[in-house]
């Protein structure tokens, strides 16, 4: 076998585990000498061995499915493992629709804007802000610009001014190379 393919190998290796979850171990393939055993409603069934656990569940027609395998002894659990994992599913893409990404828009403006721009420029971030997401605002400076920077900064300080009453700064006016940069936030 030659290095590269060895290389390849160790390098899929690295990657299959590194994205698989833990599998619970359910049934049968619990091999513990004692677990402890819950009940399908919470309650405490004592400490036994996993063969006469998994009779229990099966005259329950239940499924035995270890629950906290770091305890001593195990702890096991009487469900129906299929409606538990349709159950959780349910739940994290619930969770998942519910949550609210927060974006960063991005406005360019330019040191020779003429005020109407602004004015339009500072309605659409005005419309973004409110919206809940946050703006990035840029000027980047072109030629002999880069040796009038303060003119770039006080465009800045203009276009916050037309939105003021539904934002504040988070990061103010900055200049990093041939850019400006200012970022806006919704008010609290």
């Amino acid at each position: 076998m030659s290095v590269k393919s060895v290389f390849t190998l160790i390098i899929f290796m690295e990657d299959t585990t590194i994205n698989k979850q833990p599998e619970v171990e359910i049934n049968r393939k619990i091999r513990d000498r004692a677990i402890r055993l819950i009940g399908e409603n919470g309650e405490q069934l004592g400490i036994m061995s996993a063969d006469e656990a998994n009779k229990i569940a099966d005259d329950k027609n239940l499924d035995l499915v270890k629950i906290s395998p770091q305890a001593t002894p195990p702890v096991c659990k009487l469900m129906d493992y299929s409606k538990f994992k349709f159950e959780k599913a349910k739940k994290e893409k619930e969770a998942k629709k519910n949550q609210k990404l927060n974006e960063t828009k991005k406005i360019w403006l330019s040191m020779t804007i003429d005020r109407h721009d602004l004015e339009t420029k500072a309605r659409a971030a005005e419309k973004f802000v409110t919206a809940g997401n946050k703006v990035e605002v840029s000027i980047r400076m072109r030629g002999r610009q880069q040796a009038h920077s303060r003119l770039g900064v006080e465009v800045m300080q203009q276009f916050y001014s037309l939105i003021e009453e539904v934002c504040v700064i988070e990061r103010s006016p900055l200049t990093e190379g041939r850019n400006i940069l200012m970022i806006l936030a919704p008010k609290k």
